[in-house]
């Protein structure tokens, strides 16, 4: 009966790399089997064609065929021998972790404020006195109130700000006894509001009312 020539995926062959289907699996499979080496270099580069196909997507992507044949050899359980045109990696190197990435966060005391807040104090800090450097750091300021409030809560102490402000660029602007005061809470919310609603009624343009 047909039924008894069914096969059940649970009792085929494991994928190694199951996006590339089992049809290049046996292709691989049936590549490691062949004694003749040089058929053999022939059907891996048949094989490199086809999952260059399969992945059209990647062709722009650095050291694409690089990274073909380093699946090649892991969907061989690394038992393919061929004249490859790049070096053999080994189960070991492959399997290595990365090094932990460190989390790029500059101040995390006050992590509402986030990453560019910093940068650009700390650019600020840099510039040399003057009127520009006086609207930078004012620019900030207003920024990092609107932060806060986004953040936080509905209303904020200017001097709160200029506080933090003061410790973030570790004593280099210091506006604690500025006679200029920072944008309205009230305005930075109402901003904030506007541009929300104006992406709001976008997304719903268009469509239909019952």
């Amino acid at each position: 009966m047909l039924v008894d020539n069914l096969e059940y995926n649970t009792e085929r062959e494991h994928l190694i790399i199951p996006e590339y289907g089992r049809h290049i699996q046996k292709m691989v499979n049936q590549a490691v089997a062949m004694e003749d080496r040089e058929e053999r270099n022939k059907c891996a580069k048949s094989i490199i064609a086809v999952m260059g196909n399969l992945n059209p997507h990647l062709r722009d992507v650095p050291d694409f065929q690089h990274k073909l044949w380093d699946q090649l050899f892991m969907i061989s359980d690394f038992k393919l021998d061929v004249d490859a045109p790049y070096p053999k990696p080994s189960p070991e190197e492959l399997s290595e972790r990365p090094e932990p990435l460190a989390y790029p966060q500059n101040f995390p005391k006050y992590r509402f404020y986030g990453n560019n807040i910093k940068r650009m104090i700390d650019v600020a800090v840099k510039w040399e006195d003057g009127d520009k450097k006086d609207a930078l750091v004012m620019t900030i300021a207003n920024h990092m109130k609107k932060s806060f409030l986004s953040w936080n809560k509905d209303t904020v102490e200017d001097q709160v700000i200029f506080n933090h402000l003061f410790e973030l660029s570790d004593g280099a602007l210091n506006l604690k006894d500025s006679d200029e005061d920072l944008t309205e809470a009230t305005d930075l919310i109402k901003h904030k509001k506007q541009r929300y609603n104006k992406k709001s009624h976008k997304s719903g343009r268009g469509r239909k009312r019952y």
